[in-house]
């Protein structure tokens, strides 16, 4: 009997142990794992550092200049056109059409304009007239429709004294520049009724050259270029009249 109650109280003992160390495992496991998790999170490194100024380094890329895009940077891309650009180009391409209209038509009054003074002025028959002057006078009616050129003396294009100044060096006399100056040149003739062709008529804005019957072949201005004209072309001014040969 008292075998059995040994034996009893021997296993009790040995099941509250064995029981005690079932509870004590699971709480060891737990924290055996709750330190090897701890330690496993601090094992990798902060990551709280923030880059600075983000603007400046999207916007810092370079491209090298020798770069090849497969052939993207030789497109001849074509270049369109807003509505409102159409329009101006329109507007100036009418604007020139009509410009060029007026020019044309302003041409071709002061071509009549001429053609009509021309018609309206009596011509002189100079191979009536004897004399180097009258050789003169009829060599100059050779450059009607010349050009005016302010400052000029050459048939290229000449003023109204470059004009008279080239026509006298023709004939081996040297001339002033300028009008004014002509208008002192040679021997003074008291009036026009007295001029032969030839005569320098001249004051300080214009000079011509006599050619008889009250006219004169002058070069006018840039309209009318080198014509024939009354004495009137001086516009009622005085003028000095001067022979030279």
């Amino acid at each position: 009997m008292t075998n059995v109650k040994n034996i009893i109280s021997t296993s009790v003992a040995v099941i509250a142990t064995g029981a005690m160390f079932a509870c004590v495992a699971p709480f060891a496991s737990a924290d055996s794992a709750q330190t090897s998790a701890m330690v496993s999170s601090r094992s990798f490194p902060k990551a709280s550092s923030v880059k600075k100024n983000l603007f400046a380094e999207s916007t810092s890329t370079s491209v090298d200049e020798n770069s090849k895009w497969g052939g993207i940077e030789t497109l001849d891309v074509p270049q369109t056109e807003s509505q409102a650009e159409k329009e101006a180009a329109a507007a100036a391409a009418a604007q020139k059409a009509a410009d060029e209209a007026a020019a044309a038509q302003s041409a071709a009054a002061a071509a009549a304009s001429r053609s009509e003074q021309r018609a309206s002025i009596p011509q002189v028959d100079l191979g009536k007239m004897t004399g180097t002057g009258a050789e003169l006078a009829s060599f100059s009616l050779k450059f009607q429709g010349y050009p005016y050129v302010a400052g000029g003396n050459t048939p290229a294009g000449w003023d109204c004294s470059g004009f008279v100044q080239y026509v006298f060096s023709q004939f081996g006399i040297s001339l002033p520049r300028t009008s004014g100056a002509q208008a002192t040149v040679g021997t003074p003739v008291a009036s026009l009724a007295d001029a032969k062709p030839g005569d320098i008529l001249a004051n300080g804005t214009h000079a011509a050259i006599y050619i008889g019957n009250g006219q004169v072949m002058n070069a006018m201005n840039p309209v009318q270029g080198t014509a024939i004209s009354n004495v009137s072309v001086f516009g009622g001014a005085g003028y000095s009249i001067r022979r030279v040969m």
